[in-house]
């Protein structure tokens, strides 16, 4: 079962399907989409994502956005999926509406998995039958509806985010903070290597968010950083065919040398190594 909504004049594109594994070769573009991932199922599946095998339990979500390598191979169960591009949705423009940059999209941190109450169950099982409502109603307002029910799964998931993923002991305006700090670093790790950096465009010092971050997840903003720079890293190793020189400068490094030594000091490994480990087994 796919469904899709496609605006070709706009390149916008929602998609949904029930089993993404089998249908994600059959929707219009997956440039530079975004996903919601869903395990509906009663047991455990498997995804692998930047080379890594990431469990998906039952009932749980997991986002991931088009800087994510995402493979569906290891899953063995059908996965619910939403998709959706920046034409569709920008989640940065409507930021103020959902507030899930940084926490659901473009964070630093590990990949948000979220896990569905017993409770809330019904509620994203009635989003997931509008859903489908919405697909067989083609009119001239359909966009706009997908979009609203849309923003109301991001809601949903960002709410469960902040109280499953964040330090209760947060207020709104710290939690803010930090997502944004997430933020600006997924989008400017290659030019800014300073915490202070932050700090500046945040209107903060760099103690307050070095005391934040102590409280969120017990890692320093400078460790935030230098991780976003390995795992871009890492990717790129995976990924492409560049030579470890042209990944060091297009990375910001000036000297390949350097490079190196970051890259052995953040994953135990040096990059012919790590090259040569079986793939999904590089840490």
């Amino acid at each position: 079962m796919r469904y899709e909504y496609h605006n070709p004049k706009l390149g916008s594109i929602l998609g949904f399907t029930d089993d993404i594994r089998q249908e994600q070769p059959h929707f219009s573009t997956l440039e530079g989409t975004i996903y919601i991932l869903w395990n509906r199922n009663t047991e455990s599946t498997c995804l692998q994502i930047d080379g890594e095998q990431i469990p998906l339990g039952p009932n749980q979500l997991m986002t991931t956005t088009y800087l994510h390598q995402l493979s569906f191979d290891e899953a063995h169960l059908p996965i619910t999926a939403f998709l959706f591009n920046r034409e569709f949705y920008c989640i940065a423009d409507h930021d103020a509406e959902v507030s899930c940059n940084g926490i659901l999209f473009f964070g630093t941190q590990d990949l948000p998995v979220m896990t569905i109450p017993p409770e809330q169950c019904r509620k994203f099982e009635t989003l997931h039958e509008v859903f489908l409502d919405e697909f067989s109603t083609s009119d001239n307002i359909q966009g706009d509806m997908l979009q609203m029910l849309l923003k109301r799964l991001i809601i949903v998931c960002t709410r469960l985010a902040k109280d499953q993923l964040i330090v209760q002991k947060l207020d709104n305006d710290q939690i803010d903070i930090i997502r944004k700090f997430n933020f600006l670093v997924d989008m400017h790790f290659r030019e800014k290597r300073k915490v202070s950096d932050y700090a500046d465009m945040l209107f903060k010092s760099p103690k307050t968010l070095s005391n934040l971050f102590s409280i969120y997840n017990q890692k320093s903003p400078q460790q935030i950083i230098q991780d976003r720079l390995a795992l871009e890293a890492k990717r790129l190793m995976l990924y492409t065919d560049k030579q470890t020189q042209e990944i060091a400068y297009e990375l910001g490094f000036n000297d390949p040398a350097h490079f190196s030594r970051f890259f052995k000091r953040m994953t135990g490994k040096s990059a012919s190594a790590f090259r040569e480990a079986p793939f999904g087994k590089a840490s």
